[in-house]
């Protein structure tokens, strides 16, 4: 006989309490060791154009991040953080004082300086007409993804963004720079048409176009040695006309098909670049 279990809904209420605490605790006293590994969860991390040089200094952090750190987060005085320039700077410190206008930060650590990553790969997405919070989305996901720019291509079907659009999508990747753990910004390029990326494809010995009458990704990749950077192109709601294809071909791209289905323009710049990072990964020379 099937026997229905209920919890009493104050237990239910002590188990959230007791896990937002236990997950406080381990936020805060994470190690250094969290440094060298940007997947793993560590201290609340936040942007700070200026950063402290070495263990001791103490700099002013105001505006949207001291917002976030005190409003959002809840943090108080001696909640360790830490900040990052997205230049690969990167301190850790602790809340030293707050007040109404913004946040002491006290170095615990001397400033360090990750470098960047090995492979480089730029995308270009004809994303200006998207609407209802996809143009974010693929912009987030491209920031989490390791991109190291995305630039609205403007092309016969999708000629414009707006100037208030790139201010929110900086914002988006500001946050989803934050929530990945990246210590280098992805760049939100100016738009541009694609006469104007044809001398980037001639240089590139890695430019992919997205096209639907065209090899599996994987096997164009498959043909490819190393490289170390790289452009991805996707094309516009209603894709691009076969004269761009034509242009991009003839500069030096190589045309690749993401599948049997028709895909949207976030999940087709999605797709590609995930694909292609992980492919660069599968090229790296394995640690001995």
């Amino acid at each position: 006989m099937l026997q229905t279990l209920v919890i009493p809904a104050n237990f239910r209420f002590a188990n959230r309490m007791f896990l937002r605490r236990s997950f406080r605790v381990r936020a805060f006293t994470s190690s250094s060791s969290d440094y060298e590994d940007q997947s793993r969860g560590g201290l609340p991390r936040f942007y700070s154009e200026t950063l402290p040089p070495s263990k001791g200094n103490v700099i002013r952090v105001k505006g949207d991040e001291f917002w976030h750190m005190t409003k959002v987060l809840r943090l108080s005085t001696n909640d360790r953080v830490q900040l990052f320039n997205g230049k690969g700077g990167l301190v850790e410190g602790s809340i030293q004082n707050i007040d109404r206008t913004g946040v002491d930060f006290v170095a615990l650590t001397d400033l360090k300086l990750m470098p960047a990553q090995n492979f480089q790969l730029h995308v270009f997405s004809g994303f200006g007409t998207l609407k209802g919070g996809r143009a974010d989305w693929l912009v987030e996901k491209c920031t989490e993804l390791g991109a190291s720019s995305v630039t609205p291509l403007l092309t016969e079907r999708s000629p414009s963004i707006s100037e208030n659009r790139v201010d929110r999508l900086e914002r988006v990747i500001l946050a989803a720079s934050k929530q990945c753990q990246r210590l280098h910004e992805m760049i939100l390029k100016p738009p541009v048409e694609i006469g104007d990326i044809l001398h980037l494809i001639a240089q590139s010995k890695l430019s992919l176009i997205a096209t639907a009458e065209a090899a599996p990704v994987l096997n164009a990749l498959t043909s490819l040695e190393k490289e170390t950077s790289g452009l991805i192109i996707v094309g516009p709601e209603g894709d691009f006309t076969q004269k761009e294809v034509n242009m991009m071909m003839e500069a030096g791209a190589k045309a690749v098909n993401l599948g049997p289905h028709r895909l949207r323009v976030e999940t087709a710049t999605i797709a590609l670049l995930a694909t292609v990072m992980l492919w660069s990964d599968s090229q790296q020379t394995p640690v001995s």
